[in-house]
């Protein structure tokens, strides 16, 4: 096998394993703040709840910037593998936690050492051929998907099984052993040298170079968009499942099984519209995508039935699907030789930005105009960043100081 396919191979369980360890405490943080933690009044545990899983993305949020200005400096590798250590580390100490504080800090130290993903992306693109660009970042970013769908029924069923404190040893081990394969099975060319020589840029500096790019810019805002669109409506569906079934049995299967169609459907799609995007370039996969999920928002706020939410749902994540893998391999083809890793670091930023701001604005904008406005809402919005994405990037195609 060649050693890009090793690569990917290794670093798409990695991300499936990142990813899914975020999530599988969903199903069971509550019930671990109250039987394990102590707490006993309801509002005071969603509180809690709500601030616990928040913390991982904010912190995140502001320290992965820093870790790619490092990836750069120092290599893609060793920067996956701080992550990867650290963060099993971290897993295996939230099992000891002895208060919702302690969980909170533990939560906030696991975004802070963060930065798997954005590595993982960044040491992929250094190391396919540019051919395969469209192919390698669809079939990874999968991995990522199919961790954060398949995260909340593990960390459910492996609750009932297990209880809640071995499930974080669990998945430290398994986080451990994903960096132990990856230390022995992937590998990078990095000039240390080369990469010492040039001139070191503050974290801000290299944040302005790149955002007076246009092409990035706008690849960071469909990131975020992406999230806006996908985490936004989540809290607010098993409300609009109620409104459109009434008080019919399964509610909170209907809930789930309509909260993760568009996972499901992207994460197929996503090394599919890769491959297409290969041929016929990213920049088309992109705007076709952007496009196709507009749409597809409105027909969600004027749903009579929970099948046909289900069903615009499931279609819209292969529109999705296309976003995620075009914008990686574009964010590579637009970046100034060097800064790769920044870059990436930045995008995934954006993307924590919107897992932090999607549940907030989607609650206000549903107490404003009701939920079928937050569909609406992000309709406009997409389509506003299809314009975006069509001006700075199909028209401006070559201009690129990156090589774009």
């Amino acid at each position: 096998m060649e050693q890009w396919k090793k690569n990917l191979a290794v670093l798409w369980v990695g991300q499936f394993l990142v990813m899914a360890g975020m999530t599988m405490i969903i199903p069971f943080l509550s019930l671990y703040l109250q039987s394990d933690l102590g707490l006993t009044d309801a509002h005071e545990t969603a509180t809690w709840a709500g601030i616990i899983f928040a913390g991982n993305f904010v912190t995140s949020f502001l320290f992965q910037p820093l870790w790619g200005k490092l990836s750069d400096r120092y290599g893609r590798k060793m920067m996956l593998l701080r992550s990867g250590f650290g963060m099993a580390i971290v897993m295996v100490l939230m099992g000891f936690a002895q208060n919702p504080w302690h969980l909170l800090l533990l939560r906030m130290v696991n975004g802070t050492i963060s930065g798997f993903n954005p590595a993982s992306v960044s040491l992929v693109s250094a190391t396919t051929p540019k051919e395969k660009m469209g192919f390698a970042m669809g079939t990874l970013q999968s991995g990522g998907i199919a961790g954060t769908i398949l995260g909340p029924f593990i960390g459910g069923l492996m609750a009932d099984a297990i209880g809640f404190r071995p499930i974080f040893y669990v998945t430290g081990l398994l986080l451990f052993l994903a960096s132990m394969l990856a230390m022995f099975v992937v590998k990078e060319s990095f000039d240390r040298t080369k990469a010492a020589a040039k001139p070191n840029i503050s974290v801000m500096a290299g944040f302005r170079k790149l955002g007076r790019i246009p092409q990035l810019a706008s690849l960071f805002a469909v990131t975020f968009l992406i999230q806006f669109a996908m985490i936004g409506p989540m809290p607010l569906m098993p409300l609009y499942v109620q409104e459109l079934q009434g008080t019919a049995v399964n509610l909170a299967f209907w809930s789930g099984l309509v909260g993760s169609a568009t996972g499901l459907s992207n994460m197929v799609a996503s090394p599919l519209l890769g491959r297409l995007s290969d041929r016929i370039g990213q920049e088309r996969v992109l705007g076709v995508s952007l496009v196709g999920a507009a749409l597809l928002f409105v027909p969600q706020a004027f749903a009579s039935t929970v099948w046909q939410l289900l069903a615009l749902r499931f279609v819209q994540g292969m529109f999705l699907g296309g976003l995620i893998p075009s914008v990686n391999a574009l964010i590579r083809k637009h970046t100034p030789d060097g800064m790769e890793s920044r870059s990436f670091s930045l995008n995934s930023s954006t993307l924590s930005l919107g897992n932090m701001i999607g549940p907030v604005a989607g609650g206000l904008i549903s107490g404003w105009i009701g939920i079928e406005g937050v569909f609406i809402v992000s309709a406009v919005l997409f389509a506003v960043n299809a314009a975006w994405v069509r001006w700075s990037l199909i028209r401006r195609t070559g201009s690129a100081p990156g090589g774009g």
